[in-house]
């Protein structure tokens, strides 16, 4: 058995500039840039990209979705996925996050592989739609097959901390071919064990919570509206700790 690792990432998934924003004050490793984070994320505008690739210097992965939903995709879709991995790599994006499924289940390999190969020289994260296959080992090989870099997973299970077998099984299935990043459920409370559990480096969070609108006139009829009167929002502080627990816990790791 090897040394622990020491290095460790902390990616966060954000919703607009401002998330991405407070997710960088924080101290977050790498940003997932979405939008419509209420239906998993869709691609963010690329007037949105381009303004966070202006402002941020750690790495940005706009998530490449036209639409929530399922994974099985249309011909027009799957188009409008190609096109939107151009421009990212024009706007000078690290990465983008993809994920596409057959009806049966399995991962769409050749359309995937075709994604990597548009996105190239750009990182690859397949995203939770690996959550939904069918065979996860299989979809894993297939994967490292097709060059992706990086699996998105809360380990089947809607919640990371209820998925920890399972992805401590792929994490030891990677055998260092790919990597594992644990997503959905991660909070500082959640974290350690998350870390502990899986043998897993690199975590993905979205930490959001609503905010009050700062608008002064309030309508009547959509006073009690959260849509029209809330905002995302994510406490720097929050990524903060997240990420000190992570530091505190590999730090150990390594000195035992």
């Amino acid at each position: 058995m090897g040394p622990a690792p020491s290095r460790f990432l902390l990616e966060i998934a954000t919703s607009d500039f401002n998330t991405t924003r407070q997710a960088v004050a924080g101290g977050a490793d790498r940003i997932e840039l979405c939008a419509n984070l209420a239906e998993g994320g869709t691609t963010p505008s690329m007037g949105h990209i381009r303004q966070c690739r202006e402002a941020f210097s750690l790495p940005i992965f706009p998530i490449i979705r036209p639409r929530g939903g399922d994974f099985l995709f249309n011909d027009e879709e799957f188009q409008i996925m190609r096109h939107d991995i151009r421009l990212c790599r024009e706007l000078g994006c690290d990465g983008v996050v993809i994920g596409l499924l057959n009806r049966d289940g399995s991962i769409d390999e050749k359309r995937t592989a075709k994604l990597i190969e548009e996105a190239y020289p750009l990182s690859v994260t397949f995203h939770r739609a690996f959550d939904r296959c069918r065979d996860p080992f299989e979809a894993m090989e297939q994967l490292i097959r097709i060059g992706c870099e990086r699996i998105l997973t809360s380990g089947q299970q809607p919640q990371a901390p209820d998925g920890i077998t399972l992805l401590n099984q792929l994490q030891q299935a990677t055998a260092g071919r790919i990597t594992i990043l644990v997503g959905s459920g991660v909070r500082p409370d959640t974290i350690e064990a998350l870390a502990a559990g899986t043998g897993c480096t690199e975590f993905h969070a979205s930490l959001r919570r609503k905010e009050p609108s700062q608008m002064e006139f309030i309508h009547p009829a959509f006073a009690g509206d959260p849509e029209s009167y809330t905002n995302n929002d994510i406490n720097p502080e929050e990524v903060k700790a997240t990420k000190e627990i992570l530091r505190d816990f590999f730090s150990l790791q390594q000195n035992s």
